[in-house]
């Protein structure tokens, strides 16, 4: 089986140089209103690696709190013109 993990904001030290107006903007558009945490990330990639997945393949699976449904407004309404 082969699968993707891909986070959204998380709790690491990448991040822990932004500007925290940047943190605080991303957030406020985020579904749930949080960053992520590195267990919630490990949480998942056991899930994966357990049998318990054994019949997912070939997904990318999101863990962003909602960030890519919440940016999905912004993304049509600024490239409409392009």
């Amino acid at each position: 089986r082969v699968n993707a993990i891909a986070p959204g904001m998380t709790e690491t030290k990448m991040i822990g140089g932004m500007a925290d107006a940047v943190t605080n903007d991303i957030i406020s558009h985020n579904t749930l209103g949080r960053k992520g945490t590195p267990q919630e990330v490990a949480q998942l990639a056991l899930y994966l690696a357990s049998d318990e997945s054994s019949y997912v393949t070939s997904q990318v699976i999101r863990i962003d709190g909602g960030a890519q449904t919440s940016f999905q407004h912004l993304i049509e309404n600024n490239c409409k013109d392009i």
